[in-house]
């Protein structure tokens, strides 16, 4: 059995101040010499990368509905591997899953890791109203252990006194926020505007949150609350090894414009037996030597269109690569890089089709079966889709939808997958190198 102390961040809704709350303490833990396993739930990518900026290591997606229930504490203890404790940051409201139900949410995920919660609730616009609230949370499910709260966006000294009155005999309160617009993190199109994009700015912002958790927060506290969780049964997860005569090399994208991948990804392509290179579209001229396969994540390349179409080099590079039949694994971003062309610019010209922005916002999770025969997928497969773009060509489809492409070792689509999820994905990709 294995002990790791740990809570959940969550709130009634989204925009409570979840990701502040988690980030914060994050920040302040390790301000205090703690060693912080950051986490969060559901497919986001852009909360790591601040979790990871906090925390100093890696985010980690913690989804039962990409990798199934009972990878969830496995790769929960696989992240948190010699932390002092984890901070876990939920998904939208405590209860809110996957359509209709719970499967996914924070609630489920808290429950699978045995984790207390701590509710992150946004006052402004309430008094006494704020115990009708919690008490509903707290009671909505008996066997969910809602230890306290975090009160944000507290107008004054009076106002909080008010809230506190309220919840006397609910439950303890953890630390009260103020207001403070120092503190905002720019938005987007799908979100936070990704760490890699910011990073001088997003550090000066998570140093400051990090201070103002830890003088509104009651760390000792809450310490306590994520050290009185039980142990876990489970063994941590660990990608079977493969041994090769050599290792072929895989790159992977990263930088600015492909900032959506989980830190699994890479893990398990070096289990496999690979030689695994970063590689920055917007920077590096060419592909590294050697390259044998590469991997494209998801991120912004419609932000950077006009930059990663003047880095004709490398284009001409990953042209060149997909070619030969060498395996290539492109999502969203890498989707529409690999296009003849992203909003009429110049793209890598691998896929006969065309990419461009649109006013719609495509997400959710989709099941999906092969449609065409790929190193990638041997079965069905749940994947998450989250853009504000659109491809038009012809072509083989990659998914029984007709979306995607596979053209020779190129599987292409909207969908972005987790390889833990996906049996032996890694191992088929780099014997697809080799």
């Amino acid at each position: 059995m294995v002990n790791v102390p740990r809570l959940v961040i969550a709130a009634p809704g989204s925009g409570a101040g979840k990701t502040t709350v988690a980030t914060g303490l994050m920040a302040a833990l390790r301000a205090r010499g703690l060693q912080v396993s950051p986490h969060k739930v559901g497919p986001d990518y852009i909360d790591p990368g601040y979790h990871g900026l906090a925390a100093g290591r890696p985010g980690r997606n913690l989804d039962p509905v990409l990798v199934g229930e009972d990878l969830v504490a496995p790769l929960f203890l696989h992240g948190a591997a010699g932390a002092d404790i984890a901070v876990v940051e939920g998904v939208m409201g405590l209860y809110d899953g996957k359509g209709a139900t719970e499967y996914g949410s924070t609630a489920h995920v808290a429950h699978l890791l045995d984790a207390p919660v701590v509710l992150v609730v946004d006052g402004s616009s309430m008094s006494r109203s704020v115990a009708a609230l919690v008490h509903g949370f707290a009671s909505y499910d008996e066997d969910l252990r809602l230890a306290g709260v975090v009160l944000n966006r507290v107008a004054s000294d009076r106002h909080e006194q008010l809230l506190r009155r309220a919840l006397a005999g609910i439950a303890p309160v953890f630390g009260v926020l103020r207001r403070e617009a120092d503190v905002a993190t720019p938005s987007r199109h799908l979100g936070l505007v990704p760490v890699a994009e910011r990073a001088p700015e997003a550090l000066a912002s998570v140093r400051r949150l990090g201070e103002l958790c830890g003088q509104a927060l009651d760390l000792e506290a809450l310490v306590e609350i994520a050290e009185s969780a039980g142990d876990l049964t489970d063994e941590p997860w660990a990608p079977a090894r493969v041994e090769r005569s050599s290792r072929p090399v895989v790159a992977v994208a990263g930088g600015p414009a492909f900032t959506f991948s989980y830190a699994e990804t890479a893990e398990l392509l070096d289990a496999a037996g690979a030689d695994v290179h970063v590689v920055d579209p917007l920077r590096d001229r060419t592909l590294p030597e050697g390259t044998a396969g590469l991997v494209l994540g998801g991120g912004f390349p419609e932000v950077y269109a006009e930059q990663l179409s003047a880095n004709d080099e490398l284009r001409a590079d990953v042209g060149r690569l997909a070619a030969t039949g060498a395996p290539v694994s492109a999502e969203c971003a890498g989707l529409l890089y690999l296009c003849d062309t992203l909003d009429g610019r110049p793209m890598c010209g691998v896929l006969p089709a065309d990419g461009r922005m649109t006013a719609k916002l495509t997400l959710g999770y989709r099941h999906a079966e092969p449609a065409t025969p790929s190193w990638l997928a041997h079965g069905p497969v749940v994947g998450h889709e989250f853009h504000r773009t659109q491809v038009t060509g012809s072509g083989a489809a990659a998914w029984g939808s007709g979306e995607g492409y596979v053209l020779g070792g190129v599987h292409a689509s909207y969908l972005h997958l987790h390889w833990a999820g996906v049996a032996g994905a890694a191992e088929r990709f780099v014997d697809a190198c080799v």
